[in-house]
């Protein structure tokens, strides 16, 4: 290959790359639609499926929630979930996506209990593990404790986007519970300093779950990067929530988060139906031995 035919595939594939670039979902849009007044849509997933569902109905972001501990894996909290499934799940989120990449929504991946908290060197190992071996941008941890806060710098000095998350924070539930959080003044005037130094810190958006809608909508003017809500009020600027909460799997609904069909009933019954009628030849018939072709 020539000097000029050479210069020419490498000047195609700089241009492809930044077509890609320009196009590809990227944290900084967030920003823009809280600018535009454009509502955030979020919904999680948990594999190949469950992510080209979300995909398909059109979610800007597509979280990867160590709620999959409890949705997926059984767990009664999300305290026991790895770094290792972590990523086998966002390996599989983002192996299900059917658009091309630069039409995909943008995943977030949450940091699993402890990848964080024992020290900014071991974060960004666990971040960068995340982003490095998936299509994973960014990741969420909760919390703006001043540990944490330093977390954060680092992980964004890094390169490495981050969302914070407050209110209930499901990996303190042995401080915290799950009952609604920021109810009396002293708890809300926490909620919005942790906010701002949140913003501070470089946080390119904020999930607000379980507090009351008044302070959400506060925090939303307040703020200059998009606050996102989960039985946080209306007035958001966005909303997030786990499928299969919405779509009426789980066991046990959370009050926030009403289902928008009896998912489980219908796939119950459905099972059920086929199940009683055992009539396995209607659904697989068997094929005659001599019309088959067989390899050995």
């Amino acid at each position: 290959m020539g000097v000029t035919a050479a210069w020419g595939r490498v000047t195609n594939i700089l241009a492809i790359a930044k077509h890609v670039i320009k196009n590809y979902m990227q944290t900084t849009e967030l920003v823009r639609f809280k600018k535009l007044d454009k509502q955030i849509t979020v919904l999680t997933a948990w594999d190949a499926i469950s992510s080209s569902i979300v995909e398909a109905a059109g979610a800007d972001v597509v979280l990867v929630g160590d709620s999959l501990g409890m949705v997926v894996l059984g767990h009664a909290t999300t305290l026991p979930v790895t770094l290792d499934q972590m990523l086998h799940h966002t390996q599989a989120v983002c192996r299900g996506f059917c658009k091309p990449l630069s039409k995909q929504p943008l995943v977030v991946c949450d940091l699993p209990f402890l990848s964080y908290q024992c020290g900014e060197d071991k974060a960004v190992e666990a971040a960068g593990t995340l982003l490095k071996n998936s299509s994973a941008s960014a990741v969420k941890l909760e919390g703006a404790e001043p540990e944490t806060l330093l977390v954060i710098k680092r992980l964004i000095r890094m390169g490495i986007p981050v969302m914070g998350h407050l209110g209930l924070t499901p990996q303190s539930v042995h401080q915290l519970g799950y009952k609604s959080q920021a109810r009396d003044k002293k708890s809300q005037e926490k909620i919005f300093k942790d906010s701002k130094m949140l913003q501070e810190s470089g946080c390119f958006a904020i999930v607000l779950e379980h507090i009351p809608g008044e302070i959400a909508s506060r925090l939303k003017k307040d703020l200059d990067i998009p606050v996102i809500g989960i039985g946080a009020g209306s007035d958001c600027d966005g909303q997030v929530r786990v499928t299969a909460d919405i779509l009426g799997l789980s066991t046990e609904q959370p009050p926030f988060a009403k289902p928008l069909l009896a998912g489980r009933e219908l796939c119950i019954n459905a099972l059920r139906e086929w199940v009683k009628s055992n009539n396995l030849n209607q659904v697989n018939p068997t094929i005659k031995t001599s019309e088959s072709k067989l390899d050995c």
